[in-house]
């Protein structure tokens, strides 16, 4: 696998983690309430990490020809976000400096980061879509092995962007009450837009 493939894939990578989504929402959340970012961005690029691992050992092309669990974990991602969106929308956090313990614990935002990506069928089926189009079938990798890379170099491209979103709200916004309230509430709004589109590709 040539070293140019690595690159081009990259650059595709980054433009689809700088486009702001679920995963941006929940990063910003993170850094207005403290000291959760980095188990917030944990959580996420394990459910990253997961899609990869599942597309790289062909169990992907087998869930996505069977409709009926790609539409459960639809709906069940949908939903998820559309319980977090509705609660960041209608309590919007408020910057915390020394309060810590009232963010919640590391071990809560790890999973939600999780079930954020985790349940997201649109990460898997980038993955999906996207992983095998790098692939060499000549080159002395095997296919799993350069889709685990090209899987693995995306989840360090999400880190470091999501690291920057989230530190970046928490260095802006911890003093500004009135602004992260109102980013808090665009941000749950944008969680309710996206989940209530995945179930409209469901049912319409």
């Amino acid at each position: 696998m040539s070293l140019s493939m690595f690159a081009v894939f990259w650059v595709v990578s980054v433009l689809f983690v700088i486009t702001p989504g679920a995963d941006w929402a929940y990063a910003i959340s993170a850094g207005i309430r403290g000291r959760r970012v980095l188990p917030a961005v944990a959580g996420m690029l394990s459910g990253h990490l997961v899609a990869t691992l599942i597309v790289a050992a062909g169990i992907g092309s087998v869930i996505a020809g069977a409709p009926g669990v790609l539409t459960a974990l639809t709906v069940a991602g949908a939903g998820y976000l559309l319980w977090l969106g509705i609660g960041m929308f209608r309590q919007p956090p408020e910057p915390i400096a020394d309060r810590i313990e009232d963010a919640g614990s590391p071990q809560k935002w790890a999973l939600r980061g999780f079930c954020i990506s985790g349940l997201n069928p649109k990460v898997f089926l980038l993955f999906l879509a996207l992983l095998p189009q790098f692939t060499d079938a000549h080159a002395t990798w095997p296919l799993p092995l350069q889709m685990t890379a090209l899987g693995l170099l995306h989840v360090v491209t999400c880190g470091v962007v999501y690291l920057l979103v989230g530190y970046g709200s928490s260095t802006l916004l911890r003093t500004r009450t009135r602004a992260a309230q109102n980013i808090s509430r665009i941000s749950g709004g944008l969680m309710i837009i996206i989940a209530l589109l995945l179930l409209a590709e469901q049912f319409y």
